[in-house]
């Protein structure tokens, strides 16, 4: 049976399939996957708590007992993380890296030392981790996983933001499957509150704070995978997944909020409306996680997106369609900035651009369900309404 065959009938087998960390949105996507077919599925988590599968007491820090459920496994998916739903001040970027960084290299002491390691070890990485490239138009290029990663963190004064515009982000967004949340709620901020800010002050950050952001972003993405790869595990196949903005039906997610600020009439673009969208359905990314699984002869980093990445400005008009939601009004740039202030949150996590597209998953063989957005948005939001 070869590995599409194994996703659309199931597996020969039932698997051991431990998840670090995966007891959010996207951990819960895969725990449930797999537990409905019939895998054995543990979660590692820092809080412990009822579910179908099995979870277990784990701080993404030290060892313990936790490291009894890898021995012996089949698959490791580890997608422990800070969220980047946050302010990056010094702290919570500390933390963002820390929380990456320290996890890895910890499941990568334990793997290299069990008797029976896990036969496959995936590690959450971002889709945003690639260099931004723009056509002679200005329009981003579609990057697969020959694209050369961003180097912002490295080379000496960055690349310069255009003029009046928002950064080009290159960093985290994707990671969390949360992307576009408490962001775009700027939009519906009172006004009196919005203008007891500084404007100059919150939409225009000075060029030393934007490279310091977009040199963090692209530091984490890279490292973290620089730690997934440098651990010695030679019995255990490895492959980072680079994900972009994983879409469910389920209460806080990314299209829950988008779905909100639609049914408002505030669905309209975000910013320029012109930065590129990359996502997938969670669907998609369950079946292509099982894909890499099933294919034993794939390694490295995979990008997990959507074959068809297209525009905020596409992406929310074919979402206010679904929701047969003729208008919406847009949320300007610096609505956005003010917003995110007021949240406590990064607007790049709406502004940043990501044509990432799937090239090793297709070429692989991988066969999408949900290859464009508006065909998903209209399934997403069938199943959003049959849970009202």
């Amino acid at each position: 049976m070869d590995a599409m065959a194994a996703v659309n009938s199931g597996p020969l087998r039932p698997l051991r399939i431990v998840l670090p960390g995966g007891s959010g949105q996207v951990g819960q996507v895969l725990a449930r996957y797999f537990q409905q077919r019939g895998h054995q599925v543990t979660v590692l988590t820092r809080g412990p708590y009822a579910a179908p599968w099995q979870t277990v007491h784990w701080d993404g820090e030290q060892i313990g007992p936790w490291t009894e459920y890898l021995e012996g496994a089949d698959v490791c998916i580890n997608l422990a993380g800070r969220s980047v739903n946050c302010r990056y001040s010094a702290a919570n970027r500390q933390a963002i890296y820390d929380s990456r960084i320290r996890s890895t290299r910890l499941l990568g002491r334990v793997i290299a030392g069990l008797s029976e390691p896990p036969r496959l070890w995936m590690n959450a990485s971002a889709a945003t981790i690639y260099r931004r490239v723009l056509d002679e138009t200005g329009v981003d290029l579609p990057l697969d996983e020959a694209a050369e990663l961003d180097e912002a963190a490295k080379v000496e004064g960055g690349d310069k933001p255009a003029a009046n515009a928002p950064p080009a982000a290159t960093g985290l967004a994707a990671i969390t499957g949360f992307s576009a949340s408490m962001a775009l709620l700027a939009s519906l901020q009172p006004q009196s509150k919005m203008a007891s800010v500084n404007p100059s002050a919150a939409s225009k950050p000075t060029k030393e704070r934007w490279l310091q952001r977009r040199g963090f972003s692209a530091r984490v993405a890279r490292d973290w995978e620089a730690a997934f790869f440098a651990a010695q595990t030679p019995l255990t196949r490895k492959v980072a997944l680079r994900s972009a903005v994983v879409l469910s039906p389920t209460p806080g997610s990314a299209f829950a909020v988008l779905s909100h600020l639609v049914r408002l009439s505030f669905g309209g673009k975000q910013g320029s409306g012109r930065q590129f969208v990359s996502w997938i359905h969670e669907a998609d990314y369950a079946r292509a996680v099982e894909f890499l699984i099933a294919r034993e002869d794939l390694e490295g980093p995979i990008n997990l997106a959507a074959p068809h990445p297209l525009t905020n400005r596409e992406f929310m008009a074919a979402l206010r369609e679904a929701w047969d939601v003729p208008n919406g009004l847009p949320a300007p740039w610096l609505a956005i900035q003010l917003g995110a202030f007021f949240l406590r949150t990064e607007p790049e996590l709406v502004l940043q651009s990501c044509r990432a597209v799937p090239g090793r998953l297709l070429e692989a063989g991988f066969e999408f369900q949900f290859p464009a957005w508006p065909e998903a948005a209209e399934d997403l939001v069938r199943r959003w309404k049959s849970r009202e």
